[in-house]
């Protein structure tokens, strides 16, 4: 391999203004979300579909795209890889390298993640077809017991392993400890949850030794469980989650790129927005507070897509859809989204999937 700086890749992927496209679902679930739209969950069907991200005018907004281990070796229809449609655009490709979700035992249904044995070997492979950086994603499910410190200590223990493996292979790595949104636990024991789970992970990396300047980390903003009677304001998400991350996140850490999970795409902008707007006032923070979206950047895409095969809306429609939603994104990571939103889906629409924690047909 040739001499690679991590650190500056890192802060090309952390870049004010600029957030990531999570766009590494594998088959299993990519496949729910095309079937549930009527459309078949075939090789084709997922590259023509994830074209529409990849040849989007994303360059100003996106700084990296998540891609899964199939999606990297594919080709737009023009015969261009997809690796080459993002750098030309000035996307950094990345991958997804865990291997899912697998049951804890004797756990109250907790999880930790699988890849570590084979990582390494992969890796390498991934570097040489173009990616250059990471992700790992641990989830942790909250309630009056949960997350136990078994869990909590397990998951951070494989996520500083799988960093110090990717940054011996010359990856960023981008380190998710995913809070499910899933319960009714309020934003007090949201942002005690985030804490504890993110201290942990920080305590691991530092054990390693992993290189903090050249990670990312992408966790849930503090919010109540999506079941919460109390709800709160996105004022409210601010304040908690900056708490939160003050407490737990050193500054040699360049950017918190936060998930959207399960989210609305418009809760997900109007949360990041208020995060930035209230962060700039304070002016306390160096990290990089921005985004790396799945679902809030693809909903209304897919919707769109769905249509627009059908010929009942112009072809375009769903690429340029992909292009607004970043661009929404990319002004609330600047603190600066006056709206309208571009989303076709409701506000209150959920994007909670009950197949985002552990299954068994994770491919």
């Amino acid at each position: 391999m040739e001499d690679v700086d991590l650190k500056s890749i890192a802060e090309k992927l952390t870049i004010r203004g600029k957030g990531i496209l999570a766009s590494d679902e594998s088959t299993g679930t990519i496949g729910k979300r095309l079937e549930k739209a009527g459309l078949q969950n075939t090789e084709d069907v997922r590259r023509a579909y994830r074209e529409n991200f990849y040849t989007a005018d994303i360059g100003n907004s996106i700084s990296g795209a998540i891609l899964f281990k199939e999606t990297l070796y594919q080709h737009a229809s023009d015969g261009v890889p997809f690796v080459k449609c993002l750098t030309s655009r000035g996307v950094l490709p990345g991958i997804k390298v865990d291997q899912g979700l697998v049951p804890m035992p004797g756990s109250n249904g907790e999880t930790s993640t699988r890849g570590l044995e084979t990582l390494a070997s992969e890796c390498k492979q991934y570097w040489q077809q173009g990616a250059r950086f990471t992700k790992w994603r641990a989830a942790l499910k909250v309630s009056d017991g949960l997350p136990s410190e078994a869990a909590i200590q397990r998951n951070a223990q494989e996520l500083a392993e799988y960093a110090a493996i990717a940054q011996a292979c010359d990856l960023v790595p981008i380190v998710e400890p995913e809070i499910l949104i899933d319960g009714d636990y309020t934003l007090q024991r949201s942002g005690e949850v985030s804490q504890r789970v993110l201290q942990s992970c920080i305590a691991q990396l530092w054990r390693q030794p992993v290189d903090l300047e050249a990670t990312l980390l992408k966790p849930m903003m503090v919010m109540p469980g999506a079941d919460a009677s109390q709800k709160a304001s996105a004022q409210d998400v601010a304040v908690a989650t900056l708490d939160t991350m003050r407490r737990s996140v050193p500054p040699a850490i360049p950017g918190i790129m936060f998930l959207s999970g399960g989210l609305s795409e418009k809760e997900s902008t109007l949360y990041l927005n208020a995060i930035n707007n209230l962060a700039l006032q304070q002016r306390k923070d160096t990290w990089a507070l921005s985004f790396s979206f799945g679902r809030a950047l693809q909903a209304s895409v897919l919707q769109l897509w769905t249509v627009e095969r059908t010929g009942h809306v112009p072809q375009g429609s769903a690429k340029g859809m992909a292009e607004a939603l970043a661009r929404a994104n990319a002004a609330a990571a600047k603190g600066q989204f006056q709206g309208p939103h571009p989303s076709i889906t409701s506000l209150a629409g959920t994007l909670r999937e009950n197949f985002r924690g552990w299954r068994t047909d994770v491919i």
